[in-house]
């Protein structure tokens, strides 16, 4: 991909106003253009509205509509008190493969981090402790995901007791399920997956850098060991703009 530099925004940049084609429309159809000619790399972000419409001669409305369009058809996302930006890749998570989170990411060949935020002991709550009887204390595991720098999702994780005298670095460092084999010497056998979605709250908002009340994907996992044991109960809130659950069905006749 080219990675020339964007046009100068004081450039002006010539529309055919006698076409049928809207401005809008041929703004959009031109940044587009240049978005797939890599133009915008690395950092993949666009002029601002202000440059843009200098650019094409052109009211900020005008520009408005050609970034709504592009948003619309998901080739650039806007990013709150950042401007606008190339869609980056979409991420995909397979349900029909037992896999960790992060290395769902790293096996798309994305560049997936994950910061640790919170490492505790605490006293299982009720409903934890049904799951992890006869279990009554665990560690409870807070880590933000980030893919190309950029926040991606959040999650909280309950896990076994004994997993406690990990290093703070090997927490970050390591996906639930890979600590749960190194420390435990068996990864999970099976997973119980749900998916729903949620306003962020000023908390999560903060973390995921979105705007409260931005829609979340929650994507709500209870792993077992092959015995029945739980030894994952993990909530991941998810910005969902290039994120997506895949599964694969074979139809079996009534």
């Amino acid at each position: 991909m080219s990675k020339t530099a964007a046009p100068a925004p004081a450039l002006r940049t010539a529309l055919t106003r006698q076409n049928a084609t809207s401005l809008y429309e041929q703004i959009a159809a031109r940044l587009m253009e240049e978005m797939e000619a890599g133009l915008y790399e690395p950092t993949g972000r666009l002029p601002s509205e202000a440059e843009i419409g200098e650019r094409f001669g052109v009211s900020r409305v005008t520009v408005r509509l050609a970034l709504d369009k592009l948003v619309q058809e998901g080739a650039v996302v806007r990013k709150q008190g950042k401007g606008s930006f190339v869609a980056g890749r979409q991420m995909r998570h397979g349900l029909d493969t037992l896999r960790s989170f992060h290395e769902s990411l790293k096996l798309q060949g994305l560049r997936a981090t994950m910061q640790l935020l919170e490492k505790k002991v605490v006293t299982l709550p009720d409903d934890m402790r049904q799951r992890f009887a006869p279990a009554v204390r665990g560690l409870f595991v807070q880590r933000l995901h980030f893919v190309d720098g950029e926040p991606i999702a959040l999650g909280e994780s309950h896990l076994p007791y004994r997993l406690n005298d990990l290093s703070w670095a090997e927490v970050e460092q390591q996906p639930a399920y890979s600590l749960l084999a190194d420390k435990m010497g068996e990864g999970p056998a099976r997973a119980d997956i749900a998916i729903g979605a949620l306003a962020a709250d000023e908390r999560l908002a903060g973390a995921l850098q979105v705007a409260a009340g931005s829609a979340l994907l929650l994507m709500r996992r209870t792993s077992y060991f092959g015995s029945g044991a739980c030894c994952d109960h993990t909530h991941f809130y998810i910005r969902p703009e290039r994120y997506e659950f895949v599964m694969s069905s074979t139809f079996r006749p009534a």
